[in-house]
């Protein structure tokens, strides 16, 4: 599946859990993405677990469509950084001119 990334969901192997989580995921992956890219679009600009709490979708569901918005062009970061709950620096992200044309 990797030789097909963004485009697809993404799997660490060709087989087991992450490989199962990718398949099971892959019908929502349009929609999700439309969902994360729509957070930062009403938030301006925001770290993905800002997004995720804005968009109240599960973090698990949400966070790797973040990754995959970014290697289509669609997202990218700021160069800012904040701070999450656990204390650990995030990149703050926006979408791009790209991202705002396909919303």
């Amino acid at each position: 599946m990797s030789d097909r990334y963004p485009d697809i969901p993404g799997a660490k192997g060709p087989d087991g859990t992450s490989q199962d989580a990718a398949e099971a995921i892959a019908p929502c992956v349009s929609y999700l993405r439309r969902v994360a890219m729509r957070a930062l679009d009403g938030l301006g600009e925001a770290t993905v677990l800002e997004a995720v709490a804005f968009a109240e979708v599960a973090r698990e569901s949400l966070q790797p469509r973040f990754s995959e918005l970014r290697a289509m062009g669609l997202v990218e970061p700021t160069g800012a950084r904040r701070r999450n709950p656990s204390g650990k620096g995030a990149a703050v992200l926006r979408l791009t001119e790209k991202g705002r044309a396909a919303l």
